[in-house]
């Protein structure tokens, strides 16, 4: 395949309110895509669609929404194709995740979470899928962790949706190969983001943080490539190593060591805000 146009693409960003979310916007509209911004808070939205607008002269449309609550993608492809607007291009980033022993998880706050890192994100790439590989140009982009790789004692629900959504997109990637779709489970090590300003400072396990900007990048730069891989790393590669060449149960027991340094800062953190 050759690099992405993105000046023929309007993109749904999903979580566009801060972090990755924010900085995936800023990076396609640089290279020319219209957009789609996705999230709670409205104030933050609109100020990044002026931004976006005024910098690089593309076309915003800003949509206010939990995307937590049933059939988001269903009803979000309805209300914006009632409105003229056509998506080529969906980034699946909206998630948000606890870090807390599961015993004491409120398993409201459980429900909401798997309602949103998986449920939205499947509802929304079906919801897309066919118009996306319609359009001879279209992107699908999931945002996973590099959590997904191995089982995550303290973050045991988080580091589960993770999973599956890695799972979920790199067989969708081989369902859709001989397609135009260029599909990408991107997974993020630790990050300069707000997810660690409520989940305690000591949740990246001690290791470097990327910048949004680097994980963002990246991401792009992969899906431009010939051959595209299913999934890429973007920081902090050692982790998913680890997860591959050490036993199973010696890897659970290092990633609960490593998460109990952690547990006095107990909080939750999210990104669908």
């Amino acid at each position: 395949m050759s690099k992405v146009d993105y000046r023929s693409q309007t993109v749904i960003v999903t979580g566009a309110s801060s972090g990755l979310g924010a900085e995936f916007a800023r990076q396609l509209a640089r290279r020319g895509a219209d957009l789609v911004l996705v999230a709670r808070r409205a104030d933050r939205l609109e100020s990044l669609a002026a931004e976006l607008t005024r910098a690089h002269g593309v076309t915003v449309t800003t949509v206010t929404r939990d995307l937590g609550l049933p059939d988001a993608g269903r009803t979000l492809r309805a209300e914006l194709e009632s409105r003229g607007i056509y998506a080529t291009g969906l980034v699946n980033n909206a998630g948000f995740g606890t870090h807390d022993a599961f015993t004491d998880e409120d398993p409201d706050r459980l429900q909401s979470m798997i309602a949103l890192n998986i449920a939205s994100l499947i509802d929304l790439s079906r919801a897309y899928v066919g118009p996306l590989t319609a359009t001879g140009n279209g992107i699908l982009i999931n945002v996973a962790s590099l959590l997904g790789f191995q089982p995550n004692p303290y973050m045991a629900v988080y580091g589960a949706t993770k999973a599956f959504v890695l799972s979920f997109t790199e067989a969708l990637w081989e369902e859709t190969h001989d397609t135009s779709l260029r599909v990408l489970a991107v997974a993020p090590g630790a990050t300069k983001t707000e997810f660690y300003d409520a989940a305690g400072q000591n949740a990246d396990y001690g290791t470097k943080r990327a910048t949004p900007e680097q994980v963002v990048k990246i991401a792009l730069d992969t899906l431009d490539r010939r051959s595209a891989p299913p999934s890429v790393i973007t920081n902090s590669g050692s982790l998913a190593v680890a997860g591959k060449l050490l036993p199973r149960r010696a890897m659970v027991r290092i990633m609960g060591w490593a998460a109990r340094r952690s547990l006095p800062e107990q909080a939750a953190a999210g990104t669908n805000r």
